[in-house]
């Protein structure tokens, strides 16, 4: 009985972890994907020194995805040390 109720504790705090991770990836995703794209005119008056791009354009067509990929390996990292501190992480 004692087992199950701390298996219980680690599955609650499990999960308090890893949906605090998801929204915070959420929130970045987000950011990234709408409220940057909201701000391109603004952003357009500022140019990538060395590409010569508009800021606006270059978040809109690249930044955003290069983004978006290095956060899904973020998560995947981070979510894999959450499963390990837990014991809840697959085998390799």
């Amino acid at each position: 009985m004692a087992q199950s109720a701390d298996l219980k504790q680690r599955e609650e705090a499990h999960w308090q972890k890893t949906s605090r991770l998801m929204f915070t990836h959420l929130g970045v995703w987000f950011f990234f994907g709408f409220i940057i794209h909201m701000f391109v005119n603004s952003l357009n008056k500022i140019t990538i020194p060395i590409l010569g791009f508009p800021l606006g354009f270059y978040m809109a067509a690249q930044g955003s995805l290069i983004v978006f990929v290095v956060m899904l390996f973020l998560f995947a990292k981070q979510q894999d040390r959450i499963d390990r501190e837990f014991g809840f992480a697959e085998e390799d």
